[in-house]
């Protein structure tokens, strides 16, 4: 291996909170928590939890089903949905079926998947990448259930995959004088995560770290650039941080590693249903955060 390769920070393309230092961790609406140093666990506290899901009208039971064998992405020559926004706004305009719909802003790493350059027995997908002649392989599990939720959010809102992790690494060539930056290699890793997450194209953009602002150390995601109404626009993400612009638009979850019997997405279905039929998002989830402190 290079030393280039050496110097390359690989865990700095995929933006993720560590297993043992969840920091930045959400508190999920629906009672899923996160003890550091440990899998993912949910709280068996039954009457707090009866209580909250009666007033979050999610009350479901969980299906087994068997997980599909791992699959390896071989990427194609497509353009990129993002590529098309404008230069004000970073999503194209509203198509006119969908103008009545409710823009759902979701993270992909702990949301929704975990990647591991190192190797996991139940990964779903592995995405070999190559830098500066070595290829090095990306673990990616899914979380339980993510099926059907985007099946589900997919029918009620207009849903945007939004990333702090790359979508491209560009190497800086230090004997190039004549342009400062020149493409050496690149490292796709959110573009073909996504392609083999979302097979039916329920998310009409992708927006990657590049999207996001950089402010005090951090990447967030500034609803207000997006070109969309802010009273119509949620976002589930599992790093408070990430919306801190805009809190009153997010609806938390917890992040997610490697719990196989994590029941958080399918219990959150019930709520996105709820949601996508209000003409404000915001009082419709601060309603919902008060209620939840309250239980």
């Amino acid at each position: 291996m290079s030393k280039a390769s050496k110097d390359l920070n690989l865990s700095s393309i995929i933006t993720q909170v560590s297993k043992d230092d969840d920091t930045n961790r959400a508190v999920p609406l629906t009672g899923t928590v996160i003890s550091p140093g440990t899998s993912p666990v949910t709280k068996t506290r039954s009457s707090r939890k009866r209580r909250l899901m009666s007033i979050l009208l999610c009350c479901l039971s969980v299906s087994n089903h068997n997980r599909p064998k791992t699959t390896i992405y071989s990427p194609k020559n497509e353009t990129s949905p993002n590529q098309e926004a404008t230069e004000k706004f970073l999503l194209p305009s509203l198509r006119s079926n969908e103008r009545a719909k409710i823009c759902l802003i979701i993270d992909l790493d702990e949301t929704l998947v975990h990647s591991s350059f190192k190797p996991v027995p139940n990964a779903d997908f592995i995405v070999p990448v190559e830098i500066d002649g070595q290829v090095h392989q990306v673990y990616v599990t899914k979380r339980p259930h993510v099926d059907e939720f985007l099946r589900r959010v997919g029918e009620l809102y207009e849903c945007i995959l939004f990333t702090a992790s790359l979508a491209k690494v560009m190497k800086r060539n230090r004997d190039e004088f004549i342009s400062p930056f020149v493409v050496l290699d690149i490292f796709q890793y959110a573009d073909p995560v996504a392609d083999l997450l979302d097979p039916n194209q329920i998310f009409h953009a992708r927006l990657f770290r590049e999207s996001c602002t950089y402010y005090n150390g951090n990447y967030i995601k500034d609803l207000s650039r997006l070109g969309r109404d802010i009273r119509k626009v949620i976002i589930i993400d599992n790093s408070p941080v990430s919306y801190i612009f805009h809190q009153d638009n997010a609806v938390p979850v917890s992040s997610w590693f490697d719990d196989m019997h994590d029941t958080e997405l399918l219990t959150l279905i019930p709520i996105f249903e709820r949601l996508a039929l209000v003409d404000d998002v915001i009082p419709a989830l601060q309603d919902i955060h008060q209620r939840r402190a309250i239980v």
